[in-house]
């Protein structure tokens, strides 16, 4: 019931709590407001866009916490964008600054206390913490400086999985004992029975190995993400052509800017980050750099509506109309593996205006195949099933494949 908002997809938390503590004040109600924020987080322009203003408004009622662990979604915040003295960047906006360990309880509290004598101005403390604390190997320290961080997303493995809770046990029972409360008490519960992995296609896994082929063909092509080498299939060519992959961090607009400026001078870049940030967050970026008649190849993963899990503030159900309406770039997505190859190639090799390539993350059972002699044309699909009765229009792996299942199905029914 506390909880007045989610500040995804990063940047936002300090902007809305400006927003709560002034709507507060006009309603004669005081009321502290925090705000939970990473630092990886702090790559986003909104958040030091945020800080000045509730500085010079006084708006000592916010409370900003920042995990200071030191490691973004894939890897080492120094490593992408250091943040220097974050304490005296804070300092230098106007802003109260404490700092503590954020894994001691008794800290945090006398922290916090401390904020109750400093009245008029907005504060923050810097909680440094270790991502994945409590399970040896998901520990930051255990992290190679150049070696990516595996446990920001998704789920562990079986064994890591009996692993970290044998070591997350261990320490509550030690604890449980110093209090004398005895053993930590688990319950067990049966789960249902995984089922056999049918066979799919995974365009990810796809697009990295186009992407590399088109990589070996043109020294000019250049890769920039936005802190999720991971999830667009980015690890195989940031290994093979270092000197051709940029990391941007957590800054998409800066990266669409970044992108539109090296294509002014010859390059051609690849910008990725998940659907709902790249045609979101820099779309007024892609639409100047569309209309400045250079050409940029957009990425977005993670698109459409399945998983769902991610959340709608990172499951795109929106990009395509978020971009349909920027002139000089074409929208494209494949449906299935060898489909995402054709369509590399054609926005590499064949399209002379910007594209968007759009990515279902999801491995998905395709049941028909991608037809050899197919070449690529704007205005002109392919025949995924011939029928007398009616013709639909698709595309993506989820809507061609449950349309060709449907069909299926009513012609057994029949």
């Amino acid at each position: 019931p506390s909880i007045e908002a989610n500040t995804g997809s990063l940047g936002m938390g300090i902007s809305k709590a400006k927003g709560i503590v002034l709507a507060n004040r006009l309603a004669g109600v005081e009321r502290r407001v925090f705000v939970m924020t990473g630092d990886g987080e702090l790559q986003e322009g909104q958040f030091w866009e945020s800080l000045s203003s509730a500085a010079n408004r006084g708006l000592g009622e916010i409370v900003a916490i920042v995990d200071h662990n030191k490691i973004q979604s894939d890897t080492w915040v120094r490593n992408v964008s250091n943040l220097g003295d974050v304490e005296a960047k804070f300092r230098a906006f106007g802003w109260h600054v404490a700092r503590c360990d954020g894994h001691d309880v008794a800290a945090l509290e006398k922290t916090f206390r401390a904020l109750d004598d400093v009245e008029n101005l907005p504060k923050v403390i810097i909680a440094d913490t270790v991502k994945g604390k409590g399970v040896s190997f998901m520990e930051g320290p255990a992290m190679a400086d150049d070696e990516l961080y595996g446990y920001h997303s998704g789920a562990p493995g079986e064994q890591q999985y009996t692993d970290g809770l044998a070591e997350l046990m261990t320490t509550a029972n030690g604890l449980f004992a110093e209090l004398g409360l005895g053993d930590v008490r688990t319950e067990s519960r049966v789960r249902n029975p995984r089922r056999e992995p049918r066979k799919t296609d995974n365009l990810i896994a796809a697009y990295e190995q186009a992407l590399l082929w088109q990589g070996e063909r043109h020294r000019n092509l250049v890769v920039l993400d936005a802190d999720l080498v991971k999830d667009c299939g980015l690890v195989g060519f940031s290994k093979r052509h270092p000197d051709r992959f940029v990391e941007c961090g957590i800054a998409e607009q800066d990266m669409v800017s970044m992108a539109s400026g090296m294509a002014r001078r010859g390059a051609l870049p690849v910008v990725h980050s998940f659907a709902c940030f790249l045609s979101a967050r820099p779309n007024e970026q892609i639409y100047n750099q569309c209309t400045e008649g250079t050409k940029v190849i957009y990425v977005g993963s993670l698109a459409g509506l399945i998983p769902g899990g991610p959340g709608h503030s990172h499951q795109s159900v929106r990009d395509i109309s978020a971009l349909r309406g920027v002139p000089n770039l074409s929208l494209l997505e494949p449906c299935m593996e060898a489909e995402v190859g054709a369509l590399v190639d054609y926005a590499v090799n064949t399209a002379v205006d910007s594209v968007y390539l759009r990515l279902v993350s999801v491995k998905w059972p395709i049941p028909f195949g991608y037809p050899s002699h197919h070449k690529v044309e704007i205005g002109k699909g392919w025949v995924v099933r011939d029928g007398d009765d009616a013709i639909c229009f698709g595309y993506g792996p989820w809507m061609m494949a449950s349309g060709y299942e449907a069909v299926e199905e009513m012609e057994q029914s029949t």
